[in-house]
């Protein structure tokens, strides 16, 4: 039976710690089947919209995010290349559930076991990777309930790195967009197997089509992983791109799989329509700040980062800065060294504060240094 959901405000918890990105109706007007759910945008990691966000439940292979999370991690830090091998262990190939049928000695690259677990969730091919990445799928799982200690996942337990029941192995919609937007956010490349609708392996032998059905028929969509068993029931992370803007949506124990993807687009539909993204900068460019006694005249400043910020649709034209920004600082100068700051505001409200940073280091003046100054200018003035 569905039931509506009256979502509370919850707060935005941005990467620069930087306050709330303003109110969200009590009322959504959204009516979903699923028991917990969370809207997440990527960037700032601000949660627009939750209900039962840390209610414990089976995952089922929405786990397999935090098994490519891995995986990922170790191809971009050179670990494991795409190309390289991955042989099947016999007790990889025992896999039940989702599979794409792996024999014991078959050896398929790292790319397209990342494709398999993708797009078909194939259960031998994850722990293939697992085995090919840590030794074992147990030495695998220590890693992944590590990796969740770091994102701040304290719902979770993995137990295996596939989602098969298993009692005690479970997590929470808040961990689950959080696992999600480490993969998207710092792994980008990931989009690259998450939005093939068809594809195949085995050269052209064995077909695949994608079990997350918005790849095909969501536009924007760019992932993520869809799951079930039969206690779990529908679960999925959907997460989808429009305006620069990318959002993702947990949806947990729908209880089929058309409400899952009901459910899971409701919340796209509702982040897309009420909230957008923007890039802020000064109102003018940061003029060079006069160095005393340096070696060089003046030192560039520069933003320490660029500040994208999250408002509901209306407020763009809200936002506005404030510069503080030294007069001149004396040498020596570190590169990085603080000389100011951006504050960032929303309806005279302040959202965000960023550093303004030394773009390069000055060194001081000696003492024969400073003399040999003062005499030029000395002669210069005569």
């Amino acid at each position: 039976m569905k039931k509506s959901l009256s979502f509370l405000l919850a707060l935005l918890t941005l990467t620069a710690a930087v306050p709330l990105a303003g109110a969200v109706p009590a009322d959504s007007g959204l009516s979903l089947s699923c028991a917990s759910c969370v809207l997440m945008e990527k960037e700032t990691g601000a949660i627009l919209l939750e209900d039962n966000a840390h209610e414990k439940l089976e995952p089922a292979s929405v786990t397999k995010i935090m098994t490519l999370l891995l995986v990922m991690e170790a191809v971009d830090s050179g670990q494991l290349g795409l190309d390289d091998p991955v042989t099947v262990s016999s007790y990889a190939a025992g896999m039940g559930g989702s599979q794409v049928y792996l024999e014991e000695g078959e050896q398929m690259p790292v790319s397209e076991m990342i494709k398999c677990v993708t797009v078909v969730s194939g259960n031998d091919c994850a722990v293939a990777l697992a085995e090919r990445v840590a030794g074992s799928e147990g030495a695998f799982v220590a890693r992944m309930n590590q990796r969740a200690q770091e994102l701040g996942m304290e719902d979770t337990t993995f137990l295996n790195c596939t989602g098969l029941p298993a009692q005690g192995h479970v997590t929470s919609a808040h961990d689950i967009a959080l696992m999600s937007r480490e993969l998207i956010l710092n792994h980008p490349s990931i989009r690259e197997y998450t939005t093939i609708w068809m594809d195949s392996i085995r050269n052209g032998e064995f077909g695949l089509t994608n079990t997350n059905r918005l790849v095909r028929f969501y536009e924007g969509t760019t992932g993520l992983k869809t799951g079930f068993t039969s206690s779990a029931q529908y679960c999925m992370s959907a997460t989808a791109e429009r305006d620069g803007m990318e959002l993702i949506a947990v949806v947990m124990k729908s209880p089929s799989t058309n409400q899952r993807f009901d459910d899971a687009k409701a919340l796209l539909d509702y982040g897309f329509a009420n909230y957008t993204v923007v890039s802020v900068y000064p109102e003018a460019p940061l003029a060079p700040i006069d160095v005393l006694l340096g070696t060089q005249g003046q030192v560039q400043p520069k933003l320490e980062r660029d500040c994208r910020l999250l408002v509901r649709r209306g407020e763009e034209g809200q936002v506005s800065t404030g510069l503080s920004l030294a007069e001149n600082v004396e040498a020596p100068v570190e590169s990085g060294q603080i000389l100011g700051r951006l504050e960032v505001y929303v309806g005279g409200e302040l959202r965000d504060t960023i550093p303004i940073l030394s773009a390069q280091q000055v060194d001081r003046l000696s003492v024969p240094g400073i003399f040999s100054r003062m005499l030029s200018r000395l002669l210069m003035a005569g």
